[in-house]
């Protein structure tokens, strides 16, 4: 049977509540998003809200995936899952504001969960450490991609890192893989941060696509508060690089004409294209919501078209 031609995807926000960092799963036919709440999380309630679509545009909400590791209130960001040997694997970071994040690891047999923690820190020797992105290289190798605090080099700040992963809850020597590079990526000059004071630059949300035998990494760079914030694209030849950046700048996507501030983005396969899912901000700046956007791959590297700017 051949399958219709799949919908368009519309222009705005594809869900109407608060849904930021958002990962999507394609598995057995269906979709699957998974992303930030709005809120510190009430005891007893799961959090990371799972929604479900059979075309990337119409979307069902499954309430929450992860079971709570403590009864104290905590800040849990930016899950990812990723699928091995029949176990649906969550990684997250969780902490108290933005501090002392650290990344964790739950699973499930469901994609929708209950995911249930399994008590290892994975990253106990970084001050901070969010956005993990687990990732499977062709060859069979996995990856954890994750952004972490560097005070080193001519711009201190969030950096983006990776580590081989082994057994899906074991990290190797992570190792930095990019820096900011230019003042788009400014996330607060004059920021107070480890007993001293940076003009502090962020690189975050990475995401790794591996094309043409070379890996891009997608990331987000500045500050998500404000329409600065977008996405860049860097290229190595393997998976812990070194990377460069053959167009410097938000250049896959950032701020246009009903789109303000979009950022922390996954890849997801639909048909024989690839789409780029993101957050954007709503018109009165309160809430972050789910969007995506086809990704062209014309001069061989990724370029967002958003359904209100795409020909």
């Amino acid at each position: 049977m051949t399958r219709q031609p799949w919908p368009e995807v519309p222009a705005g926000p594809l869900y109407p509540g608060y849904f930021a960092d958002p990962f999507v799963l394609a598995h057995g036919g269906q979709f699957y998003a998974y992303g930030t709440s709005g809120a510190v999380s009430r005891p007893g309630e799961r959090v990371f809200e799972v929604l479900t679509s059979p075309d990337l545009i119409h979307w069902t909400s499954c309430g929450g995936a992860l079971e709570q590791i403590s009864p104290e209130p905590r800040d849990y960001w930016a899950p990812e899952v990723a699928v091995e040997g029949g176990t649906f694997y969550l990684y997250y970071s969780v902490g108290i504001g933005d501090q002392g994040h650290h990344l964790r690891v739950a699973t499930a047999e469901h994609p929708t969960g209950p995911f249930r923690d399994l008590g290892l820190n994975l990253t106990p020797d970084e001050p901070f450490a969010i956005d993990p992105h687990p990732f499977r290289a062709q060859s069979g190798e996995w990856y954890l991609y994750f952004a972490r605090d560097d005070l080193t080099g001519e711009r201190p700040g969030t950096v983006l890192a990776a580590a081989p992963l082994s057994g899906m809850t074991q990290l190797g020597e992570a190792r930095t893989l990019l820096r900011a590079s230019g003042d788009w990526q400014r996330y607060q000059a004059g920021r107070e941060m480890y007993g001293a004071v940076y003009d502090w630059h962020t690189l975050e949300g990475a995401f790794v696509v591996e094309r043409g035998g070379e890996f891009h990494l997608l990331y987000s760079g500045g500050a998500w508060t404000g329409e600065t914030y977008g996405v860049g694209h860097a290229v190595a030849a393997h998976p812990l690089g070194p990377f460069h950046e053959p167009r410097p700048g938000a250049d896959v996507i950032r701020t246009a004409p009903g789109l303000i501030g979009p950022g922390h983005a996954s890849v997801v396969r639909r048909g024989d294209e690839d789409y780029l899912v993101f957050h954007a901000w709503d018109a009165a700046h309160t809430k972050r919501q789910l969007h995506a956007a086809r990704l062209r791959w014309d001069t061989g590297t990724p370029l967002a078209t958003p359904p209100s700017s795409a020909s």
